[in-house]
Parts: structure tokens; sequence; C-alpha cells
């Protein structure tokens, strides 16, 4: 009994530890970032997405912001918006109803959406980088996790901790089940995947992740044993991981009345770039992207813009299943890593908020920190911390072109 006491304590008190370590460095980052996205609205001017005389609520309002804050006031429309075309226009479907209405709770007290959308996103920035670290911990040493913490606080997309963006909520959900996974506690899962599910999209990849780890434990059941609960546990809840990726397009269906109502709304936005794309194909989004960048923007070959792109599937590939560093990590994250680049190829239209949509690989940071060399390990944050600024610089101070979405 005095032993167990002991040892319950103990690692109360390691938590402790590490809470309080995470968040001494994650405090030093948000300073940093505040002070990038002070500058960032200092230099905003009439030409810019914020114009003249932007502040810091400006930003956190900004972009994507403008429709969770919408969302969190008006609600979904029961009738879709349609332009003089008559196809759907931009409106609400698009996003998941978590955060805007959790933001909208936690700002009651200050009377400023904006407000609790900041304190949303900066404590679960904050809880992210706690669960991260205890991940990456099962496989990397205290100090390559603790400065994966470092890269991630700091990183080129760190302005998504402080903005009205759902990125960082479904991250401690993302990375809670993913430690979930690797500790084999598949129970937390029932309800952590209802929760990605409507916070971000995305959790299709967790399904197909789901899939291939059940997989991989198949074949390897020599290594470690495969029962006949786990097997149960890995197969429904990779079912339900596909059940609730489609759910809000059920849901945004029978709201509207229109069974296509939500992947409309995501081609609504895609008509920005390609006017009267009105069908969705899986992988035609960056077909399209490709011809679109490389054809009408750039002038460049086309075809050369498809060879650009099987060597960089091919290159990843590589990375995930031979770079010593990233093995390290592990099989789960590895597989995760995969399965989201592959839902990324079958859905998304490659352009500028590409950035911002590969938060999820996140983990991958352990693989940076896992070189000891000082040298190393500061080039990196000093290069995250410049990529940092590019970003912010170019998404906020600017602004105005195709390729300044964040």
């Amino acid at each position: 009994m005095a032993d167990a006491q002991l040892t319950a304590t103990g690692e109360r008190a390691g938590w402790g530890r590490i809470a309080l370590r995470v968040g001494v460095i994650y405090l030093v980052a948000r300073v940093v970032t505040t002070a990038f996205l002070l500058l960032a609205a200092g230099m905003s001017g009439p030409g810019s997405r914020m114009g003249a005389g932007a502040d810091l609520g400006d930003v956190v309002v900004a972009w994507d912001g403008t429709w969770y804050w919408f969302i969190a006031v008006t609600g979904y429309p029961a009738e879709l918006p349609r332009t003089d075309d008559g196809l759907v226009a931009e409106n609400a479907w698009a996003f998941m109803p978590l955060f805007p209405y959790l933001a909208q709770l936690v700002s009651l007290p200050f009377g400023s959406w904006a407000a609790g959308a900041s304190i949303v996103s900066l404590l679960a920035g904050y809880a992210a980088s706690v669960v991260l670290f205890h991940l990456l911990r099962t496989r990397l040493d205290d100090a390559a996790a603790t400065w994966a913490i470092v890269f991630f606080a700091c990183g080129p997309l760190a302005a998504l901790f402080h903005v009205g963006y759902a990125e960082t909520l479904n991250l401690v959900w993302l990375f809670c089940a993913l430690w979930c996974v690797v500790r084999r506690r598949y129970a937390w899962l029932y309800a952590l995947i209802p929760l990605m599910a409507f916070t971000r999209p995305g959790v299709l990849a967790f399904s197909l992740f789901l899939a291939l780890y059940g997989m991989w434990r198949w074949f390897h059941r020599d290594r470690e044993p495969l029962r006949t609960p786990e097997i149960a546990h890995i197969v429904v809840l990779g079912l339900l991981a596909a059940a609730a990726g489609f759910a809000w397009q059920v849901i945004a269906g029978i709201v509207t009345g229109e069974p296509s109502a939500y992947l409309a709304t995501e081609l609504a936005w895609r008509r920005n770039w390609i006017p009267g794309e009105a069908t969705f194909a899986p992988f035609g989004g960056f077909l399209s992207g490709v011809s679109f960048w490389f054809g009408s923007m750039w002038g460049l070959p086309v075809e050369l813009g498809y060879a650009v792109l099987v060597v960089v599937v091919v290159l990843v590939a590589a990375a995930l299943l031979l770079v010593p560093q990233v093995k390290r990590l592990g099989v789960e994250i590895r597989l995760w890593s995969a399965s989201y680049l592959v839902y990324l190829l079958l859905v998304f239209f490659p352009q500028s908020s590409i950035f911002r949509l590969l938060l999820p690989l996140s983990p991958l940071w352990g693989a940076f920190a896992v070189p000891r060399s000082p040298v190393w390990r500061l080039g990196v944050l000093a290069a995250c911390l410049i990529g940092q600024w590019w970003w912010i610089y170019n998404m906020y101070a600017l602004g105005n072109t195709a390729w300044q979405i964040p």
C-alpha cells in the first residue's frame, strides 16, 4: 500500500514538473509570437487584408476567425446562399461547431468573442504541448522530447496558438488520441473521435490510420499479441471515425434539405481559384491545383507539376519509411502521418492554406529534435522563428495576394 502511494505521488510530481517545464517554454514562445503579431498589425496598411490601424483583436478574428465568430453569433444557414450563377456560395457549413461555440461560452465574462477565442486557442495550445511531450517521450529521451516542444511552440504556424482558429483545439484531441493508441488505452477514443470530428475536418484520416494500424498489428502479432478485445476496439473505432467523418455532411444535408450541401460549400472556396468547378472527385483537387499553379500562375508545363508532385510523394514516403530519426518516433506516428497526407491528397486543393493544414503532422517535430548537436537544434529553432515571422508578415501584415491566405 505504502509503495503504491509513493509511486502515485512520484508520478504526479513528474507530471507537475513536466507541465511546469512545458509551461515555461510555451509562455516564452507566446510572448515572442505576440510581439510578431503586434508588429504585423502595426504594419498592416490600406491595401492589406486587415487595413490600416489594425490591432491584436483584428488579428484574432481575421480570415477564418470571422467565420467562426459569425457562427457563434448567427449559427448555420437553413438555406444555402447562392451566387448569381446559381452555385452555392461560401457559407458557414464549411466550419465545424465545437470551437466557435466553446469560444462563445468562454467569452461570456469578457463580452468579446475574440477574447474567448484567443483564450481557447492559447489554453488548447498549452494542453496540446503537454500531451505532445508525453506522446514523444514514449519514444525519445527527455531532452529530445523537450526540444521537440520548443520547435512546436515556436514553429512557423505558431500564430495559430493565438487566433480564432480551431487548429489548436483539434490538436489536443488528436495528440490525446495518438497517445491512447500508443498506450493501448482504446476506451478514451470513443469520446476523442467525435470531438475531433466536430472540431476540424480530418477525422477520416484517423479512420485510415486505425485501419493501417490494425493491419500492422496483425502482421506483427508474433512480436506483440493481438487479442480479440483489442481487435474489436480497433475495428469499431475505425468505423466510428469513418461515420463521424461523414456526420457533418449528413447534418448539413438534413438542415438545408440539400444532400450535397457540405461538399458544395467546400467547392465554393475552390472556385476562387478555379471558376466553375462544381464537382468533387478524389485526388481532383490536387490535380487541378497542379494545373492551376504550374500552368495558369507560373506559366510552366503542367507535366512538370505532375512530375514534381510524384517526386514529393515518393520523397515523403521514403522519409516516413527509411529516415532513422523518423523511425525513432514509432510506427503509430509514422502511420498517422502517412494517413493524414493521403487524406490531404484525396480531398484538398493545394494553396497557401496547405501550411496550416500540415499542423496535424506536428509529432514529426520529434525527428528534428533527435540529433543532439546544439548547433543543429539552435539552427532548427532559428529557422522556426524566421518561418514564423515570414508567415505572420505575409498572412496578417499583407494578405493581399492569392498565396497569402492562412
